[in-house]
């Protein structure tokens, strides 16, 4: 029985959201959840391309920076080898923002907001601290 791509979402997000909770300190989960839950706003304010440049600026190169994880995990969810994939097998998500025609970018930002909504749900769940 083959799963839905719902399925395939909640699956990969709930996945990313476990790792972080392993990997991250507890200030850098905290981190990560803001992120998370501010990340669709600023998608639908200012497109993905944009939205996903921003979270390159802030992390300023340092691949351990939650900016630049939740921007790895976009990319490796938007150019994953599966058909449903906006950026099938792309190997960078800012090269293929920008090399790529509006129908395919709207259809990424589509599948990023709808990803997130999984995203957002587990970690605030599962990483955000009660107050």
């Amino acid at each position: 029985m083959s799963r839905t791509l719902e399925q395939k979402r909640a699956q990969h997000a709930l996945n990313e959201v476990r790792r972080f909770k392993r990997e991250l300190s507890p200030e850098e989960r905290q981190k990560f959840v803001s992120y998370v839950e501010s990340l669709p706003a600023n998608i639908l304010a200012n497109g993905l391309g944009q939205a996903m440049a921003m979270l390159l600026a802030q992390a300023k190169g340092v691949k351990d920076d939650p900016h630049y994880r939740l921007y790895g995990v976009l990319q490796e969810w938007l150019t994953r080898n599966e058909e449903q994939a906006p950026y099938r097998q792309e190997r960078d998500l800012m090269d293929a923002i920008v090399a790529r025609g509006r129908a395919e970018y709207l259809r990424a930002q589509t599948e990023a907001l709808s990803y997130l909504e999984w995203l957002k749900k587990f970690a605030v769940a599962m990483m955000k601290e009660k107050t």
